[in-house]
């Protein structure tokens, strides 16, 4: 071997390709790297597809852009919370009725789901044989058949019930009837706004001193009574309120007037329909996710409290449940989800929500793009808005190693 083969082989590697490997091999750099790759790809995916569609909408001459949303919507709804005028209000504002229609149907489902799946949950789990099966019962058949085949069985039974002149009754209470559901409801007096006012602060100032009677009890082991603070602010603060306005109190029943009844609460057919459909269906799912948690708890955590003297719903209010609420919030958050997503098939059986608004609006004003942004744009927000919650409250609920 020559002097120049033997220098060649035994030379040390360049400086700078020995540093390069050096910081490859670092796993925070290469992750980084990919990243900025990832991204990349998707940026330009994106620039594509949207430069790809303005020039197909500019060669067919299809306007583009939310000018649309000042016209006037001529769009009659037959469901609003707002004051709404199809003569005289915009696209913008028929939007926003149907996205308030959404979050009215997901809202009230959302508590009524989760009341009635806990309790069909806990009654999964009961002594009793026949509650337990008829749980069992109600939770496979409602799995197994589809949410929108349930929400038309709904509509039409409700559709199919008598007139308002033959409507089913209770008294002079509650109507039902194939225009709805009417009832007695107190007539609205200034003093209950400042009733629920009060009651609003009462319960910020008790959730505030909660708090401080839970530190008190991690300094000294003694917990400050909650309970009659808060039974002043929540109940005793908006009675006094409401009885220094002179404690009014007065009914407004519903009457039969001409085809249809006058006054007092109503519930249409449609939206009945779609929030007993959807709580029924939703309810099943959330009351597996109950019963898992209940199960996952050990046994020897209710015996133990049950060797203290408490009883059976005692045991289960202040032992079992908190612990199986870190397994049950999880798929509780896809639940909730779920039940959002699915109030689009209002659409289905006539109600007015922000899907159904949406499509009438994109096929008179022809903005079919921008309308499907508006429905994914309204469902990301609502989504990600219960998906941050639930997220905060399973981490505020989460066990913690001292």
């Amino acid at each position: 071997m020559s002097a120049v083969d033997h220098s060649r082989r035994f030379a040390p590697r360049p400086v700078r390709a020995h540093r390069m490997h050096l910081a490859w091999s670092d796993p925070r750099l290469r992750n980084l790297v990919w990243q900025i790759v990832i991204v990349g790809v998707v940026v330009a995916v994106a620039w594509f597809l949207i430069s790809n569609t303005m020039r197909n909408l500019e060669a067919r001459h299809v306007a583009t852009g939310f000018a649309f949303l000042g016209r006037v919507a001529g769009i009659p709804l037959s469901e609003t919370l707002l004051p709404y005028d199809p003569a005289v209000n915009t696209y913008g504002r028929a939007l926003l009725v149907g996205v308030l229609n959404t979050l009215k149907v997901a809202t009230i489902g959302i508590v009524l789901a989760t009341i009635l799946g806990t309790l069909i949950g806990i009654a999964r789990l009961s002594r009793n044989w026949l509650l337990s099966h008829l749980a069992a019962a109600y939770v496979e058949l409602m799995r197994d058949i589809p949410v929108l085949l349930q929400l038309l069985f709904w509509y039409l039974l409700l559709q199919n019930l008598p007139g308002p002149r033959q409507a089913l009754h209770i008294g002079n209470m509650v109507f039902l009837s194939n225009r709805g559901i009417r009832f007695v409801l107190p007539a609205w007096q200034p003093a209950y706004a400042w009733a629920a006012a009060a009651f609003g602060i009462g319960l910020v100032v008790t959730l505030v001193w909660n708090r401080i009677a839970h530190h008190r009890q991690d300094a000294t082991g003694v917990k400050p009574p909650v309970w009659p603070l808060a039974l002043a602010l929540l109940v005793g603060a908006p009675l006094a309120v409401w009885a220094a306005f002179g404690a009014p109190f007065v009914l407004d029943y519903p009457a039969l007037k001409g085809f249809n009844f006058q006054g007092g609460g109503s519930v249409s057919p449609e939206y009945g329909a779609l929030l007993t459909g959807l709580v029924i269906y939703t309810a099943a799912y959330i009351a597996e996710n109950v019963r898992a948690g209940i199960q996952s708890v050990p046994s020897g955590q209710a015996e133990a409290a049950a060797a203290l003297g408490l009883h059976r719903g005692m045991v289960l209010r202040l032992v079992t449940l908190p612990q199986a609420l870190r397994v049950i919030i999880p798929p509780l958050t896809s639940d909730f989800l779920n039940l959002t997503k699915n109030s689009s098939l209002a659409v289905a059986i006539g109600f007015p929500d922000i899907v159904a608004v949406a499509n009438t609006t994109l096929n008179q004003t022809g903005q079919a793009i921008e309308g499907i942004a508006i429905i994914m744009a309204v469902y990301l927000t609502i989504s990600l808005s219960i998906s941050a919650f639930m997220n905060w409250y399973n981490a505020h609920i989460a066990l913690v190693e001292r």
